[in-house]
């Protein structure tokens, strides 16, 4: 690989008008001294994503955009892939803002490691109070586990990373993204990488802000999402859930079970309930380190909100969505020896 490959940014938006300009804005600022575009796949969107987009495309010759008319994540970065033309193939979304070096470290990375796939901490920051307590959530062990592209860790190989910077060879090879995963296509496509032989490497050196969910009616929806797509990802491929994913629904059943005990049985059953409450607010005591006295009271509250709706989704998820997805399985595509 050049020292200074050329470098396609491709973008899924959909109702992106609060952080999209300035999303684009921290990517074409980037401190990268070789080429670059961005494309930008947009779906059916309510607000004004679509005016920002042609502003930003009149604005910069580097900027495009294309349609992607089913408004879903995996076929608009196929879209974005498909009409980008670079060697390296960055993925952003639009409420992420890349660090100023963010990819010029990945692409010395993908020279350095030999990887297939770059990436490094999902780093979460608030705009306000609730978003902050959020942020914070999301960023701590209580919250997500041990997850280090939310926590942090050392560099090293990894299952999956947060979005991505890829050599196009390997999206050329597995065909890309799998459409039918709505959810955790990241994590699908980086096991046909891998299955194939390449390597998926994290790396804290890499960050990117990300922006979290506005209200817990919208955090509610974007973490049942992530548990009903976990249980598909289980199903889709035995043996790859941990104990970590199997917390929150554990968390569900044995805080439902507490309050029918409770309710119907003996007072005792409600202990189940208080305990988990006392949990995360004891939890959140060192997780809202620095922050406001509104942002740390409704840390527990994010907690709750993220446990609770990813164990309701993954307990949910239906096997006939699982079974769809299954029968669209890519087959990992090795390259010719």
């Amino acid at each position: 690989m050049n020292a200074t490959p050329a470098v396609s940014v491709i973008m899924p938006v959909l109702n992106e008008e609060r952080h999209l300009r300035n999303s684009v804005r921290h990517i074409l600022e980037q401190e990268y001294d070789g080429e670059m575009e961005v494309v930008i796949a947009i779906g059916p969107s309510s607000d004004r994503t679509e005016e920002i987009a042609a502003e930003l495309v009149r604005e910069d010759p580097r900027v495009h955009t294309v349609a992607n008319p089913t408004g879903r994540t995996p076929a608009a970065l196929n879209a974005a892939i498909k009409a980008s033309r670079h060697p390296v193939v960055v993925r952003v979304d639009g409420h992420g803002m890349l660090s100023p070096n963010y990819i010029a470290t990945a692409v010395r990375l993908l020279e350095e490691t030999g990887a297939m796939n770059v990436g490094g901490i999902m780093h979460a920051e608030g705009e306000n109070a609730w978003e902050d307590a959020v942020a914070a959530a999301m960023t701590s062990k209580i919250g997500v586990g041990n997850a280090a592209f939310h926590t942090g860790g050392k560099a090293a190989p990894a299952e999956t990373v947060y979005l991505g910077v890829f050599r196009r060879e390997a999206l050329e090879q597995q065909g890309g993204y799998n459409d039918e995963f709505i959810r955790a296509q990241d994590w699908e496509l980086n096991f046909r990488i891998r299955d194939a032989g390449g390597l998926i490497w994290f790396s804290p050196e890499l960050r990117v802000q990300y922006r979290p969910r506005p209200s817990v009616r919208a955090l509610a929806k974007q973490y049942k999402d992530y548990g009903r797509w976990r249980h598909v990802v289980a199903r889709y491929h035995e043996g790859s859930i941990n104990l970590r994913y199997l917390a929150p629904p554990t968390a569900v059943c044995a805080i439902a079970a507490g309050i029918v005990v409770g309710a119907a049985v003996t007072p005792w059953g409600f202990l189940v309930p208080a305990a988990y409450a006392a949990a995360i607010v004891a939890g959140s005591v060192p997780a809202g380190k620095g922050l406001s006295l509104k942002a740390r009271a409704q840390i527990p509250v994010a907690l709750a909100t993220m446990h609770m709706c990813w164990g309701f989704g993954f307990l949910t998820s239906p096997r006939s969505l699982a079974r769809k997805v299954i029968a669209s399985r890519r087959p990992t595509v090795r390259a010719a020896a």
